[in-house]
């Protein structure tokens, strides 16, 4: 596409923002959660189908939902409720909704923060759940906790090809109860698909603590290497952004990369990992009200110079990178407590520099923030 057609593009989506339905303008498309969802996450499949899942019903406790649309279709299939008790799941806060992964043979795997009306032992339940074999309906949620407590910011989920899949969360253990800066990063990994699970090992290789209220994103890509990003409280004052990197599945962690944020208070932010451009993986996080994202080398070696857009007030990035070396950022502004705002995003070139306009959409709900993906034609979907 030239660039000319291209800015004709993007001038069309940003001024026909009001529809809540899909946006067919050019490059870049939205489509609103299905049923007035929440904190969607989608993902793409090998056969390019997009698996979705959102949260609805009190954001204290609530319930999650499942749908699929195929590549060659334009809607998602009518929902199935992800967790088995009703009101096990929770989005208040905005970093503590459902994630996604996709395993073996494209199984879905959805984890999520439970609700206190779910709880099953001291503080909140890690719930992991898995889409049965028929693919119909999800197995009976699981809590991956069994020692550990102490759940606060959201937990994640990752799977790969080999059939590996991992919940990881941070909390405390009854000896670290109430001290932030000894909160751990925990890990429970499944060998078969997630049938069973291990019991959770602490991960991170150095004492970092861990922002009690701020989500972390784990990911695996597809030559099973693990990701885990997460944000430190180190004496009460450090809290850097932090990604861990394995290579044995899960056994062992190093610590790949620290963006540094010297803040007393708890930003409340969310992260993200996800497939980029060839095997790299991208990340994506929030420092100092900015969000950045930097692409991980196919190695899982080194993470590359962070690139932001500018700005400040800015929360919940996704990034996500199509075949012609595209980079979308997406992420949300104006957003708190019980308050919604804007959905925000600019498009970055194969070297990382700002080279094409981006847009803003009004009308994010309260709780709620924008997913992404590349559509099968090279162009980008924005979900909300």
């Amino acid at each position: 596409m030239r660039l000319n057609s291209f800015l004709t593009a993007v001038f069309l989506l940003v001024a026909a923002t009001t529809r809540a339905d899909i946006q067919e303008n050019g490059i870049v498309v939205f489509t609103r959660a299905p049923d007035g969802g929440l904190q969607p996450q989608a993902l793409v499949g090998p056969n390019g189908a997009t698996h979705l899942i959102y949260f609805k019903g009190d954001p204290k406790a609530g319930d999650v939902f499942y749908a699929r649309r195929a590549a060659d279709e334009q809607q998602f299939s009518p929902p199935i409720r992800v967790n088995s008790q009703t009101g096990s799941a929770i989005a208040i806060g905005t970093i503590r909704g459902p994630k996604l992964a996709l395993g073996k043979n494209g199984r879905v795997h959805v984890a999520w923060n439970g609700s206190g009306k779910a709880s099953g032992h001291e503080g909140a339940p890690m719930f992991y759940t898995r889409l049965k074999d028929d693919g119909t309906a999800f197995e009976p949620e699981r809590d991956a906790m069994t020692f550990t407590g102490g759940l606060d910011g959201g937990g994640s989920v990752a799977a790969d090809s080999g059939g590996n899949v991992y919940v990881a969360w941070h909390g405390n253990t009854p000896a670290t109860k109430g001290k932030e800066d000894e909160r751990a990063v925990y890990l429970a990994v499944s060998t078969d698909e997630g049938r069973t699970f291990t019991r959770e090992q602490k991960v991170n290789p150095e004492p970092t603590g861990a922002c009690g209220c701020c989500g972390l994103k784990a990911f695996a890509d597809a030559s099973g290497k693990l990701f885990i990003i997460y944000r430190a409280a180190r004496g009460g004052s450090d809290r850097d952004e932090t990604l861990l990197s394995s290579r044995d599945h899960g056994k062992t962690f190093k610590s790949l990369y620290s963006h540094s944020w010297n803040a007393t208070f708890c930003p409340m932010s969310s992260a993200w990992l996800g497939p980029g451009d060839g095997n790299h993986t991208l990340a994506a996080w929030e420092t100092m009200g900015k969000v950045w994202f930097a692409a991980i080398d196919s190695a899982g070696e080194r993470m590359g110079e962070p690139v932001s857009p500018g700005g400040g007030s800015q929360k919940h990035p996704v990034a996500v990178t199509n075949k012609q070396g595209q980079t979308l950022l997406v992420w949300a502004e104006g957003t708190g407590w019980q308050k919604g705002g804007d959905v925000v995003w600019k498009i970055f070139s194969s070297d990382g520099k700002s080279a094409l306009p981006g847009g803003r959409k009004d009308g994010l709900p309260a709780w709620t923030f924008p997913t992404a993906l590349v559509r099968g034609d090279g162009g980008f979907e924005i979900i909300y």
